[in-house]
Order: C-alpha cells, then structure tokens, then sequence
C-alpha cells in the first residue's frame, strides 16, 4: 500500500498471497487487532458497532461464471457498500494487472475507483473478499479513523472488516493445501477467526455455516478458542483455578508479572487498583481490589463478572 499524505488522495490495497507464497499464522498481530478494536468501538460506540448486525450473506458474494463482469463486479462492490451501510458511496470496480489483490483510490467521494487484479475476471469465487476489505478502507477514511503507519492501518481495515461483518469473506478466502496456497489480507487466518469470535459473542450470531473453505473453519476454531481465553483472564471471575491463583500472588505482592494481562497500583488513599483489558473491546477497565463486583464497561456496555 502506498499513502500520499502531501494531497487529498491515497490509495489502499488488499494484500494477495497467491499459489505458492507462505501464509503466516498464530497471532503476531494481536496488540495491533486490540487497539484496532478499541479504536474501532471509540469511533463508533458499543451501539454503533452493534448496530452493524447484518454480515454480507453468501449470496451478496456470489459471482458466478455467467454473470457479465463489470455488473456483476459492480453489483458485489454494491452489497459491500450495503453491509458496511455506506449507502451514499458509489464504487467504480475495474480490473487489471497488479501486484495486490485490488487498491482503492480515497478521496471526498462520493464515487471510488476500485481496481482488482485481473485474475478475478475468471476467479471470481472471491472477489467479494477483495471488495470487502477495499470498502472498509473507504468506512475508515470517512470515519476519520487512522493508525500511524501503513502496516498498522492495513491491520486496522482487516479488523474493521471482520468486526463489522463482511470480513467473514476474507477469512474464506484463505485455502492451503497441497495444491493451493492462498490469503487475502493482513491479518493471519487464525486472527481473523479471532475478530469474527469477538462478534460472535456481541451479536450472538454464528457465521461458520457460512465457510466453504475447511482451512478458513479451522483458523476460525483456533481464532475462537483464543478469543474465549480472554473471558478467562483474572480479574474475571471466570477465570480459571490456576490463573486465579497467580492473580491473588500478584495482588499480595502489589505488583503483576511480566506479560499479564493486568497491573496494579496504588490509590491516593492507600487502598489497590487492578487495571485490565474488557473481553469484548480491549478497553483498558479500573477496579478497586476488593473482591467480587460487577463491572460495566464504559466503551462497550459490557457487563462483567470480576473477583478482584
């Protein structure tokens, strides 16, 4: 991806890991999804992100071999823009040699100029995946809603688009077997089924029906299974025996171990404080260390179950 910062315009670019290239995996990218999160219900608010309830349904991907190329391309660019409720964008989806899988050109809108890599003219399967994460990036640019630098806000497109629902389609996208190696993306297949677990438990939906890649349901499994240690975390009372006994060490000491999740410090009048990250938006939370309590997070409204 290259960003101009000097004029008005930039353009942003999904990234192709074609046949043969190596797929990353495991979640070297979590602190940056985190903050993405964070980042992302700050913009939007608990409710905001809720309300964005309806992932693109498979058949708003669909593009098959008999559907005319530029309206069928345009019509899965307009399902995009309906699922991440940009109503008053239009895209202009073209094809052509490249290196990425598809860039966009971010401008004041309210037309975008897409342009994907010319093998979606006949593999089509998952140009929706493509365009999924291309209209994320326009969301952000009109949210206003930006990482430092380039490998941060491309992390920050993923998670956008995974949190708010047609990212499910990038993370279907991923197959590697010994005849295929394939990503679309910058999130590893494993942090993508984490992101899409974390809207699983806010909007109460299940998305796995959906993979038709059997490697994109396994990265989801794994994604989810981290995603449900961070509801075990002390100071959350669902934590487990042995992470609840490390927590009450640390607390009589005053001080947590390197690498926990949580850290403690002193009030002005004495008492302990134990800060922690909210399990849904990574919202850094401030209890008093006084044992069991209900907790709302500011950011999210989650309620949560603590035993400072």
């Amino acid at each position: 991806m290259t960003e101009n910062t000097e004029n008005t315009e930039n353009t942003e670019n999904t990234e192709n890991r074609g046949p043969g290239s190596p797929i990353e995996h495991g979640f070297p990218h979590l602190d940056t999804v985190r903050r993405s999160l964070t980042a992302l219900f700050r913009r939007l608010s608990g409710d905001g992100v809720r309300a964005y309830d309806t992932p693109s349904a498979p058949a708003d991907a669909a593009f098959g071999p008999e559907d005319d190329l530029y309206l069928g391309a345009q019509r899965v660019a307009s399902a995009m823009v309906r699922a991440l409720r940009l109503p008053d964008a239009r895209m202009v989806v073209g094809f052509r040699a490249m290196e990425h899988a598809a860039t966009v050109e971010l401008t004041a809108g309210p037309e975008y100029f897409i342009e994907v890599n010319d093998r979606f003219r006949t593999h089509r399967r998952d140009l929706a995946a493509a365009l999924a994460h291309e209209v994320t990036h326009v969301l952000l640019h009109r949210l206003d809603l930006r990482f430092p630098t380039t490998a941060e806000n491309e992390i920050l497109t993923d998670t956008a688009a995974a949190c708010l629902g047609p990212g499910w389609l990038l993370l279907d996208a991923y197959r590697e077997d010994a005849l295929t190696h394939q990503k679309l993306g910058y999130l590893t297949p494993e942090e993508f089924g984490y992101v899409l677990a974390k809207r699983a438990d806010l909007l109460g939906e299940d998305l796995s029906a959906w993979f038709t890649s059997p490697q994109a349901y396994e990265a989801y499994v794994r994604g989810r299974e981290r995603a449900a240690r961070d509801h075990r975390r002390a100071p959350l009372a669902a934590a487990g025996r042995p992470e609840r006994r490390r927590y009450a060490a640390a607390r009589r000491a005053g001080t947590a171990a390197p690498g926990s999740s949580y850290r403690f410090e002193r009030q002005a009048g004495g008492g302990l404080r134990v800060e922690f990250p909210c399990p849904v938006c990574a919202q850094r939370l401030r209890l008093p260390v006084r044992g069991p309590l209900t907790a709302r997070c500011a950011l999210c409204h989650t309620v949560l179950d603590c035993d400072t």
